[in-house]
């Protein structure tokens, strides 16, 4: 009986699979992972501990989901040529069908796979290919507004079904040994099942109350339950982008009024973004070691140790971003305008390189994703693809009364400011020791003072990035031709 290797990478579920499907066309299928070393040793991929268990969590489940299909996964550790050649021989298996990914690494990895094996590639982790959406002479966007346009002009994602999952799978026979899968609860917050996405997803997208069609006006908000909690799930494909843009896209036609209507065509423009980061990185593969932007890529960063132990602990002084840093550090998780606010203040007040904030990021986070995080940094440092001026700094002091006004994410996450008034807990340091003294906030003991003189601070980052600039152009206009 013709028989396929269902290999599943960031594919880790049964509803809408492409890869799964074309598996099931085939014939018997024997759903395999591989737990590759170069990934899960890799800092830009599975380092971090809270997505391991979570990657080994959802493994679990899915294998659940599987025995009660009649069929169950098998598990093997190695380098994928080799797995594959293994498995191939004990299955019998005549093909490897798999769902493409775009990072350097598995772009390398497949190619070699492919020039001796039989691997067939199918739709990835994307609505639409990183090739499909490309300027009229076939040259990559580079800038988000145009990439946006192009993405939306193609066929909108609203008129596919998706696939519901099969009840039953011919899986494989005995001679497939399978390894043990390593025991892991997920991250706290974070049910890792499919049932478990597909519920989020149901939840803020569909219903008469759904969160999706107030997104707009609560995305921003530190406090509030305005966003879906996806990321995870995205990141490991427990759900498919292809559904979750086809249920904003439905949203945004059948929704009862205008301000429901440009909530979902927000939250759509976020996943685009996601496919825009995904685009950037399969075209400039560079990006995960360098700044996009040329002209940015000698900026003279300081060396602050006790600046950057600050910020990764939360004990800046700044309370919106001590609150996010500690919200991180606590659940493996960040609000979205949270991310930014602290990649701000690392980059642009204290003036470190941003890919040390990158690298944490990805050690930290759940959702830590090489292509949305690198492109996040990249933008936040204004070295990045987007064509917003290098020189926006965020305030954090402005941006936690707008985004946190009654000051509520604070007092979750740094208690020791929780009997500061509203109009104060945003800048403790703007009140006189015995005012806070009186709020039982002592600066330099009970709260860390600030560490940094914004005013200062933004001066000094300005002289570096224009330092910068000035250095390119004219290390530039010396390797131009003399005319």
């Amino acid at each position: 009986m013709p028989t396929a290797i269902w290999w599943i990478r960031r594919d880790l579920r049964l509803h809408d699979n492409p890869a799964l499907l074309a598996s099931l066309t085939h014939g018997r299928v024997v759903p395999l992972f591989i737990l590759d070393p170069a990934l899960l040793q890799g800092r830009q991929h599975m380092a971090a501990q809270r997505r391991r268990d979570f990657l080994f969590s959802a493994l679990a489940s899915l294998n659940a989901d599987l025995e009660a299909r009649g069929s169950r996964l098998t598990i093997r550790v190695g380098k994928p040529i080799e797995v594959l050649r293994d498995v191939l021989a004990e299955a019998g298996a005549d093909v490897i069908i798999a769902g493409e990914d775009y990072g350097p690494y598995a772009r390398r990895r497949d190619g070699e796979i492919q020039s001796q094996l039989t691997l067939r590639l199918v739709a990835g982790p994307t609505v639409h290919h990183p090739e499909a959406v490309k300027k009229s002479d076939g040259s990559p966007y580079t800038v988000f507004t145009p990439f946006s346009k192009a993405w939306l002009a193609l066929p909108r994602p609203a008129g596919a079904p998706v696939a519901t999952p099969p009840t039953h799978i011919l899986g494989p026979d005995r001679a497939v040994v399978s390894a043990r899968l390593p025991e892991a609860a997920a991250p706290a917050g974070f049910p890792a099942t499919e049932n478990e996405a597909r519920r989020r997803l149901t939840l803020f997208a569909t219903g008469s109350d759904a969160a999706i069609d107030a997104y707009r006006a609560r995305r921003d908000l530190l406090a509030a339950a305005g966003t879906s909690t996806l990321s995870p799930y995205l990141r490991f494909g427990l759900v498919s982008a292809t559904e979750a843009a086809a249920l904003a896209t439905r949203r945004m036609t059948t929704a009862s009024t205008p301000t429901a209507s440009q909530g979902a065509a927000t939250w759509l423009n976020e996943l685009i973004w996601r496919e825009f980061y995904q685009s950037i990185l399969f075209h400039f593969p560079n990006v995960l070691q360098t700044a996009f932007n040329p002209a940015l890529r000698s900026i003279a960063w300081r060396d602050d140790p006790e600046g950057l132990a600050a910020w990764q602990l939360g004990r800046t002084g700044v309370p919106v971003v001590d609150a996010a840093m500690r919200q991180l550090n606590t659940t493996g998780w960040m609000h979205n305008r949270a991310r930014m606010i602290v990649a701000s203040f690392l980059v642009k007040d204290l003036l470190i390189d941003w890919r040390q904030g990158e690298q944490w990021f990805m050690d930290r986070l759940v959702d830590g994703d090489p292509a949305a995080n690198n492109g996040g940094w990249q933008w936040t440092a204004g070295v990045g693809t987007d064509a917003a001026p290098y020189f926006r700094i965020f305030n954090p002091i402005l941006q936690s009364r707008k985004f946190d006004p009654t000051g509520d994410y604070i007092r979750r996450f740094v208690p020791e400011l929780a009997a500061l008034p509203d109009a104060h807990i945003h800048d403790p340091a703007a009140l006189t020791p015995i005012e806070l003294g009186g709020y039982g906030v002592i600066l330099g003991e009970t709260y860390p003072a600030p560490i940094v003189d914004r005013a200062q601070a933004r001066a000094r980052t300005l002289a570096a990035y224009q330092a910068a600039r000035t250095r390119f152009d004219h290390e530039r206009m010396d390797r131009s031709p003399a005319p």
